[in-house]
């Protein structure tokens, strides 16, 4: 049966994660499980898009004061806000910040007051193992014709993130943002690494991740924390992850009989449950056929891509199409540049589901 051994691994997660943590502020500040779920309970439905505007090619380009493009972000969450969408999953940037703290913090509060002028709240990222490992500073590279997530880049990067003497600036960064912002409405949660392992580091994150954890513990925001669980043989990763999580969280590009079973076994955590990645549909991860059940089950649901853009993510993660021609079918994405829905019936599904 298809990924039937990923499916027994994170059976014995489920089932092995009474093991204490040595470390004792990692313990201190957790939120217990009643507080999370009172938490949870006082929003409505999470749901929204993972976004970067069309203007951006990674994190990079996003952030950096020459190229921020608060217009651009105003006008496309405001077609995230006309369907429904009331959360929007962002990535931060280290060396941003590096280069220009003030300003980037500046920058990160110019986008909170847009994002909540269109009642939009906001996840952030901080750390990520996803794509280029090598992110510099200054102009951004063009995107590839055709090629999905073409200039995306890693934060620290590698081997940066397995370097620790590089953590201490990653602490100063970390908690001057978390201080910064720890009392903030606007901010719903904090994403602290992406997809940890990733590119083959497998463990070798594992010391950056406890590293993260235990300087946001120390910060204490009043928003919770969390790190998504998305590969289920990395078993020591998830295990810390899990458990040393407010509110789990997760990903999943599968088919939606794979995802029920998924959501099955993580509801054996009693917390809640927000799905910070999913949709892709030429792999059958759909908004037909996995929003509803993300909404009967009470998970917030947070698809990867808004706005069809420079980080092409219309195209699927392994199959470039290189004269840069349209997709037959879309991989990510809700809209066009233009405002105009790629799936009008996906858009009026969002919409009824958000009783707009």
């Amino acid at each position: 049966m298809k990924n039937i051994c990923s499916i027994l691994v994170l059976l014995l997660l489920v089932c092995n994660l009474g093991f204490s943590q040595e470390n004792p502020v990692l313990k201190s500040n957790k939120w217990s499980a009643e507080k999370a779920q009172s938490w949870y309970d006082s929003h409505n439905w999470i749901n929204g898009a993972n976004f970067v505007p069309s203007t951006a090619i990674n994190q990079l380009e996003m952030w950096q004061e020459d190229t921020f493009d608060p217009e651009t972000i105003d006008r496309e969450l405001g077609y995230a806000a006309g369907i429904g969408f009331n959360t929007m999953r962002v990535y931060l940037h280290s060396l941003a910040y590096k280069v220009d703290k003030k300003g980037f913090k500046k920058r990160v509060e110019e986008y909170l007051n847009i994002a909540d002028k269109n009642g939009i709240k906001t996840i952030f990222v901080f750390l990520d193992d996803v794509w280029d490992a090598n992110p510099k500073i200054g102009k951004q590279p063009a995107p590839k014709p055709g090629t999905h997530n073409s200039g995306w880049v890693q934060d620290p990067g590698y081997p940066a993130s397995k370097n620790e003497a590089n953590f201490p600036e990653l602490e100063t960064y970390v908690k001057d943002i978390l201080k910064t912002f720890a009392n903030d409405e606007r901010i719903l949660l904090w994403d602290l690494y992406n997809e940890p392992g990733n590119n083959g580091k497998s463990n070798e994150s594992l010391p950056l991740l406890k590293e993260i954890f235990t300087w946001a513990r120390e910060v204490n925001p009043s928003q919770p924390i969390s790190a998504g669980i998305w590969k289920w043989d990395e078993k020591e990763l998830n295990e810390f992850q899990v458990t040393n999580s407010d509110i789990v969280t997760y990903h999943d590009y599968e088919g939606p009989e794979w995802h029920l079973r998924v959501i099955q076994l993580l509801e054996s955590f009693n917390r809640p449950l927000i799905c910070t990645e999913y949709m892709a549909r030429t792999r059958n991860s759909r908004f037909s056929n996995t929003l509803p059940m993300l909404k009967e089950h009470t998970i917030g649901a947070i698809n990867w891509g808004l706005v069809n853009g420079k980080s092409n993510t219309i195209y699927a993660w392994d199959t470039p199409i290189a004269n840069g021609d349209e997709p037959i079918e879309w991989f990510h994405d809700v809209f066009r540049k233009d405002g105009t829905p790629y799936r009008e019936d996906e858009v009026n599904l969002i919409k009824k589901l958000n009783n707009k």
